[in-house]
């Protein structure tokens, strides 16, 4: 387990980290453009959302993954590991989290929107300055949730050949012959950076929780 655990954490830090980092970061950006687009965009537009948020919810990631780094060759369209992956996730998280967007969005109140224009806001102002900041506070505790769900899927990107965390533990495991060690030893790591993700969802609840009254009512 020591003499693994450099290459371990080495994997980890090259790729998994950055995997999940530029996945969520982008998942983010799409799923916001995905909810928005939903709640207010043109029909048209809606249906191919909505078309998006069906295929991409009903189908497992690791079927995606492979369609997009296997399947898409066919195609003429040849992707190294790592972008196939980011792709993969990217699409992934976007449509899970639009719905996030979407509910959070939808739940602030009518009366918002009506005292956003009131005092002459556009659409653009009264989105940016009063319900995205109130829907982010709402927001936090499932986005955090889907963020370290995504930290354990990135696993998956071992099929498609990312010498992530996981695939670099299969690869010591085929030359030590020493599976049960090295897969408990990568699940330790999976569950410290789960852990260290989970304490600070913990903080930045309750940093929000300050402004939606919670921690008063609570006391």
């Amino acid at each position: 387990m020591l003499d693994s655990l450099l290459p371990l954490l080495r994997a980890g830090l090259i790729f998994t980290i950055p995997l999940t980092l530029l996945s969520f970061g982008l998942g983010l950006a799409l799923g916001l453009l995905t909810a928005i687009t939903r709640l207010f965009g043109a029909k048209p537009l809606v249906a191919v959302a909505r078309f998006y948020v069906w295929v991409i919810r009903g189908t497992p990631l690791l079927v995606q993954l492979f369609v997009i780094f296997y399947g898409l060759p066919s195609l003429g369209i040849l992707l190294d590991a790592f972008p196939a992956a980011l792709i993969g996730f990217t699409l992934n998280i976007g449509a899970y989290t639009s719905e996030i967007i979407r509910a959070v969005i939808s739940s602030v109140p009518r009366g918002q929107w009506e005292a956003a224009y009131s005092i002459g806001m556009s659409w653009g102002q009264a989105m940016r300055r009063t319900i995205l900041p109130q829907a982010t506070r709402v927001a936090v505790p499932p986005l955090s949730n889907t963020f370290i769900s995504l930290v354990k899927d990135t696993s998956l990107a071992a099929a498609i050949t990312v010498p992530e965390l996981f695939q670099t533990a299969q690869r010591i495991v085929a030359t030590t012959y020493e599976p049960l060690i090295l897969y408990i030893e990568a699940a330790l790591i999976y569950l410290a950076l789960s852990s260290v993700l989970s304490a600070l969802q913990v903080r930045l609840e309750n940093r929000f929780a300050r402004y939606g009254g919670f921690l008063e009512a609570r006391t």
